[in-house]
């Protein structure tokens, strides 16, 4: 067997950039999970892949959650969580999204590789992911990817949302069984 080099190379370079992600940052986010009403998760693109995934898993473990621009989605209000997934922090129609739930008085966190951007402004958190995208000349310390722009943040989105389903699946005690419950059975 040979190995995959280009996996690998993947898989080094998220394990690098792991080590740039604020435990602190990520704790703050997942405090405002815990005290929201209801949750709210929008993202374009590949990071909104990730974000739906991850609400999809807070379905699971119980909270009230809606991923936006889905019919069923409600108006956001005072008391709500709106989690932004946006490389550049600048993508229009998250902008949009979050002056509007800002407007409204809902808490607004984000996962972003520019937190001094628009949305990180208005963010009551930001989780902070290193990575490169198309969508923004400025600099950040993230080194050379072997992937195309935006990938890297976008898997280490992913994770991050994972990681945080580990410490509040602890922080709810939920089991597996009671996460399984709710996983969809009209498949």
């Amino acid at each position: 067997m040979s190995k995959c080099k280009n996996l690998l190379a993947i898989i080094t370079e998220l394990s690098s950039d792991a080590q740039l992600v604020d435990s602190k940052s990520v704790e703050k986010v997942q405090k405002l999970i815990c005290n929201a009403k209801r949750i709210f998760l929008a993202g374009a693109g590949r990071s909104g892949f990730a974000a739906r995934a991850f609400s999809n898993r807070l379905m699971h473990l119980g909270y009230t959650v809606y991923f936006v621009g889905e019919p069923t989605t409600p108006s956001i209000q005072k008391g709500d969580l709106l989690i932004i997934g946006s490389g550049s922090g600048e993508t229009g129609s998250l902008v949009t999204m979050a002056q509007k739930a800002h407007k409204q008085g809902a808490k607004i966190a984000t996962l972003t590789i520019f937190p001094e951007n628009t949305i990180g402004k208005l963010a009551s958190a930001c989780i902070k992911i290193p990575g490169m995208t198309a969508k923004s000349d400025s600099k950040n310390e993230k080194a050379e990817t072997v992937q195309p722009l935006g990938s890297s943040f976008e898997q280490l989105s992913w994770l991050v949302y994972d990681s945080m389903i580990i410490e509040l699946k602890k922080i709810t005690g939920q089991s597996d069984e009671q996460m399984f419950y709710r996983h969809a059975n009209l498949e």
